[in-house]
């Protein structure tokens, strides 16, 4: 099997379009379509509808996606056996359009000279798992260090506000602010919500303590038909990192709103195995030097 195509693949699940996809790996819209093409045809199914705004995956597809990230981890596992001492720094971000992703393409314009493989695993477990066995050098996610396995450390590196994502037809669309009390009794949907994720946590206790409805029921086709739900529904708004980048045509009119007193913040970390000597390990940490927390933030409770 082509792992630059099972790469590809992944990409385009994550990004939700091809032409994103293609940025993210800084090849041509053509090549991706080319080879998630010739992996269908290798595997016989199809794994994504096309459609005018971005791809959706089919349910082949959805069954084949985490057995290509296991793949891929795999092949890095691979490498790692037999390149220990040259090899590109491996790490694993949540998503490559979310702030910590943004994080690590700073540091790689900070530092040109050290090369790069970012993978993006299934969930924290995962994450954890392969910085234990090498696989990985270090992950952002956001963990308990306190429930961390022995010779795996974090520390946080950023805290990313949360905003209000809504159409224009949503009661609190036209705020400038808003309160986190004041999102009680609005639907708030996050169908990419499931259960063992280290985010699905944080939502839970996120909306036990201020009353919300965040609501995880229904498929979760990917960002683009999120964003047109929201845009069209006057009673459904979710909730985004202030750090991802976000992309939609010009006729949807969404509107981001600040949330305050307190703001609500992701907490992200960096974690990694504390003999994991690699050399730009080194740097990667001393460039993600966290700065100060603000005294009117919530986090969870696990995130000290």
């Amino acid at each position: 099997m082509d792992l630059d195509a099972v790469r590809t693949f992944v990409a385009a699940a994550d990004a939700g379009r091809f032409q994103d996809a293609a940025t993210d790996l800084a090849i041509t819209q053509q090549a991706v379509s080319k080879r998630i093409a010739a992996l269908e045809k290798t595997l016989g199914v199809r794994l994504f509808t096309r459609t005018a705004r971005g791809a959706r995956l089919t349910g082949d597809g959805e069954a084949f996606l985490p057995h290509a990230r296991e793949l891929l981890l795999a092949e890095a596992r691979a490498v790692a056996s037999v390149r220990s001492g040259r090899r590109a720094l491996r790490v694993d971000v949540i998503g490559r359009r979310l702030g910590t992703a943004t994080l690590l393409r700073g540091f790689h314009r900070a530092h040109p000279d050290v090369a790069l493989e970012v993978a993006t695993l299934s969930d924290a477990d995962a994450a954890v798992a392969a910085v234990r066995d090498g696989s990985i050098d270090a992950s952002f996610r956001a963990v308990a260090a306190r429930e961390l396995p022995d010779g795996v450390e974090a520390t946080l590196v950023l805290d990313e506000p949360l905003q209000l994502l809504t159409g224009p037809a949503h009661p609190l669309a036209d705020a400038t602010v808003l309160r986190l009390d004041q999102l009680a009794g609005h639907r708030i949907w996050m169908p990419g919500l499931v259960p063992g994720a280290e985010w699905t946590a944080y939502y839970a206790e996120l909306a036990t303590a201020f009353g919300l409805s965040i609501d995880a029921l229904g498929p979760n086709f990917g960002t683009e038909v999120l964003l047109e739900t929201i845009a069209d529904a006057p009673d459904v708004a979710t909730l985004v990192g202030a750090e991802i980048r976000l992309s939609w045509p010009p006729g949807l009119d969404l509107r981001r709103v600040p949330l305050e007193d307190p703001t609500p913040v992701y907490p992200h970390s960096l974690i990694w195995r504390a003999d994991n000597a690699h050399p730009a390990l080194a740097r990667l940490r001393a460039h993600l030097r966290p700065g100060a927390r603000a005294a009117t933030t919530w986090r969870p409770s696990w995130a000290g």
